[in-house]
């Protein structure tokens, strides 16, 4: 049987650094003292640098700090139906720009299955129908759409292009994750809910999965659930954008449920009976500085362990499903030995997606 393979990953983000001006946008609305102080010092151990959005920040002669064009005017916060048509334009764009950056000039008629996957924007025709006819891609291109899923969407993108490869050797998967978190910022004095908006940022990514033996070898795929945690994170459609619950608890139930998974250490488990230890590469999803810390404690991970993970949290904030996609583009472009790899993502259910991988000699 055939083995998927991840041969190589463009990456793309829009121009405009947003994190320092929302982090003095999103300071108008906290009014108690206690919470301004909690915001400031939780954004200063955020791990964050930098987050990137198609929204041009600009401070006004007051002070306030707003985008070039009012988008997020206090007051006035545009509806759902307004954020979908900035999706709308905006989003096949930074689409072609990873797709460029994938390099796939004289292959593009060779792909036969195109998986895009995203829970920022809603539009018919899909996202998947303007890639063909943006990219050049042959009209008959069998396309799956992966929707709403959340951040582990990455893990379940790459699963699909596992068995397309697997049932069909000369399958040639372009697999597309493209996010735009910031078109979902909502207007609030609840601190819980701007901790939770201080993470996303824009980002997507493509790749290239066939049967060629180059890159990252997917080798299998298995999901967990946690239990009593489905209201842990959520992800609404509400009148004034998607309405985002992230509750502080995540942390602790992730680092528990790991922990006994390290401790039971058997074929049902996530690590399929291997420990840790049995990896030398660890693509976890840089949902935020307290997950990755969550991971670290739960499967004790040596110190450097997830290096890549907080090197693109740091540089680019939480990009829901594509943020995997970066952290594996990191391990290939800064790897060249033979490794094998355990990747994992977190979502709503509260729900784990993982999957094993080796990275192959370049």
């Amino acid at each position: 049987m055939a083995q998927a393979h991840i041969n190589r990953i463009g990456t793309a983000v829009p121009g405009h650094d947003v994190h320092d001006a929302f982090v003095r946008f999103v300071g108008h609305f906290i009014t108690e003292r206690r919470d301004q102080l909690i915001f400031k010092r939780m954004e200063s151990r955020s791990g964050i640098s930098h987050r990137y959005s198609y929204f041009e920040p600009v401070e006004n002669p007051d002070g306030f700090v707003a985008d070039t064009e009012g988008f997020y005017t206090p007051g006035e916060f545009p509806s759902t139906a307004a954020r979908m048509a900035r999706f709308e334009k905006t989003a096949p764009g930074l689409a072609m720009q990873a797709i460029d950056a994938l390099n796939l000039d004289g292959e593009r008629e060779r792909i036969t299955h195109l998986v895009v996957a995203s829970c920022t924007g809603h539009i018919a025709p899909g996202v998947d129908q303007l890639i063909v006819k943006l990219a050049g891609l042959d009209p008959s291109v069998e396309r799956t759409a992966v929707g709403f899923m959340g951040c582990y969407a990455a893990v379940n993108s790459l699963r699909l292009a596992h068995h397309f490869v697997r049932s069909e050797p000369s399958a040639r998967v372009l697999v597309v994750n493209l996010e735009l978190c910031t078109l979902h910022f909502q207007q609030t004095a609840d601190l819980e809910r701007l901790l939770s908006m201080l993470l996303f940022g824009d980002g997507c990514t493509a790749a290239l999965v066939t049967a060629d033996e180059s890159g990252i070898a997917l080798k299998d795929f298995r999901a967990a659930t946690i239990e009593d945690s489905g209201e842990a994170i959520t992800w609404r459609i509400g009148d004034q954008g998607f309405d985002m619950h992230l509750s502080g608890e995540v942390p602790g139930k992730i680092a528990r449920a790991l922990k006994y998974e390290n401790e039971r250490n058997d074929d049902g488990g996530l690590l399929r009976g291997q420990r840790p230890a049995d990896f030398d590469l660890w693509a976890v999803h840089a949902g935020g500085r307290t997950i990755l810390d969550a991971v670290e404690t739960g499967f004790e991970l040596a110190a450097g362990k997830l290096d890549w993970s907080r090197s693109v949290l740091r540089d680019f904030g939480n990009m829901s499903s594509a943020t995997l996609m970066f952290v594996l583009d990191r391990i290939m472009r800064g790897t060249t030995e033979a490794a094998d790899g355990f990747g994992v993502a977190f979502g709503p259910g509260l729900a784990a997606e993982s999957f094993r991988f080796r990275r192959l000699a370049a």
